[in-house]
């Protein structure tokens, strides 16, 4: 399967990309940019995919190797049964480890991150920091929930049987979230774009089983790995970090920002009030170029 499969144009994502096998299934992977380039690891959340990183690749992959996988269950990855494949932060993590092993094993990195994409990459990054180098943070979390955040409803939910229901049966997480989760008006191919994978019950699973393995009591699987990388994010603290973040997300909002001011004081902070969770695609042409403009003030050698 390829995007132009699922209705997607070349214009909108012009990648052929290339299939890992992790642990006995398919992982998609966009590995675009010159070979001996710095290398820029883009790894995506919930219910997105490597759609969502499509301008900044596009930007970078001229002079920067730019590696963007979709998580099994996702975007053009494998999509197995729950009972095929456990859909948990540690076989997220270590997917992601076999996928770098077979196309970067060596060198230094830098690393960007949304979603569930924060705790999966920083937690990769915590158990990696010789080969971590520069950071751009949006809209995510690579910690437990801020004390000062309630669990959102529509998230709480998801999490039961009539949520389970309405999203594998309806496509309810990515349906809504390509409703919500733009504050900029988005074309209809775009919003196509976020969708078409998760085109029937079967291929939600993934969208679900995030949800529910979001943790949030110690009996949860993922709250000591979680708990881990939080401590973790302590050793980066002078590695050059970009966070841009839109205000208008109603999960990763000013309580999530907090932290990550906290454990990072120095790093450089652009908020963005009139964007929400797809800050990214709300804010594209402001974003792409602070990135470049911050990977050139931070080089890193390919």
């Amino acid at each position: 399967m390829n995007a132009r499969d699922l209705g997607i144009s070349s214009d909108l994502y012009p990648f052929e990309g290339r299939f890992i096998d992790v642990g006995g299934h398919r992982m998609h992977v966009i590995d675009e940019g010159p070979r001996d380039a710095p290398v820029v690891l883009m790894v995506h959340g919930n219910p997105t995919w490597s759609f969502y990183y499509r301008d900044l690749v596009k930007a970078l992959s001229h002079d920067h190797r730019c590696i963007v996988p979709d998580h099994i269950g996702c975007g053009l990855s494998d999509k197995p049964a729950a009972d095929a494949y456990p859909y948990t932060l540690a076989r997220r993590v270590s997917d992601l480890d076999a996928m770098l092993k077979e196309l970067v094993p060596t060198g230094t990195m830098s690393l960007v991150v949304h979603d569930w994409g924060g705790g999966i990459g920083m937690t990769w990054a915590g158990q990696h920091p010789e080969r971590m180098a520069r950071f751009v943070i949006l809209n995510t979390a690579a910690f437990l929930l801020p004390e000062s955040k309630g669990f959102p409803w529509p998230l709480a939910l998801t999490r039961t049987p009539l949520g389970a229901f309405l999203v594998t049966r309806f496509n309810a997480f990515s349906g809504v979230a390509a409703r919500v989760a733009f504050k900029k008006p988005v074309s209809d191919a775009v919003r196509h774009g976020y969708t078409a994978p998760y085109d029937t019950p079967a291929n939600r699973v993934a969208t679900l089983r995030f949800v529910q393995d979001i943790p949030l009591s110690e009996d949860d699987d993922g709250y000591a790995l979680m708990a881990q990388t939080s401590d973790d994010l302590a050793q980066f603290v002078d590695h050059p970090a970009l966070v841009c973040w839109g205000l208008k997300d109603f999960v990763f909002d000013k309580h999530f920002l907090a932290v990550w001011q906290e454990r990072w004081p120095n790093a450089e902070v652009h908020r963005f009030e009139d964007c929400g969770h797809y800050i990214l695609e709300d804010a594209a042409e402001t974003i792409v170029p602070l990135v470049r403009t911050f990977f050139a003030q931070h080089p890193v050698a390919g």
